[in-house]
């Protein structure tokens, strides 16, 4: 767990990449409920006017929350965490998949030991989420 005294404003969160791949998706698909088409049938997600098949957002979201509770070391210490979508993760169907990286850094200090967080996720190079902000509270 990190200390409220080891996070001042400006330390920033290691940047941490996740591989995305089809089968990450059809996973997630199952454990969440989720199988809309866009997310695996990339006749469907072109037929759409995506480019190809596209990440869950909320999967995206969740990559983002791991890698706040993953610095923390404690996934209770999350407090708020909320994001706008702006743009989709493309997955293409090879091995390899897309990456998403998410990165951060303390904004701000708030009463009760707390911190936020504004984070940057980003998938070739362009920024996926839009207002990404975790408030967590620190030993």
């Amino acid at each position: 767990m990190i200390a409220f005294d080891e996070a001042p404003v400006g330390t920033e969160l290691p940047v941490r990449t996740f591989r995305v791949t089809r089968t990450d998706l059809v996973r997630y698909a199952g454990a969440s409920g989720d199988f809309n088409l866009i997310h695996w049938n990339e006749r469907t997600a072109t037929a759409v006017g995506l480019p190809d098949v596209i990440a869950h957002g909320m999967y995206t979201m969740g990559l983002a929350g791991r890698a706040v509770t993953d610095w923390l070391g404690d996934p209770g210490a999350l407090v708020d965490f909320g994001v706008r979508f702006s743009r989709p993760v493309v997955v293409p169907d090879t091995d390899d998949g897309t990456e998403v990286q998410v990165g951060g850094v303390v904004k701000r200090a708030l009463d009760d030991r707390q911190v936020v967080i504004e984070l940057t996720v980003t998938s070739d190079g362009v920024k996926v989420l839009g207002q990404a902000r975790a408030t967590v509270r620190l030993s």
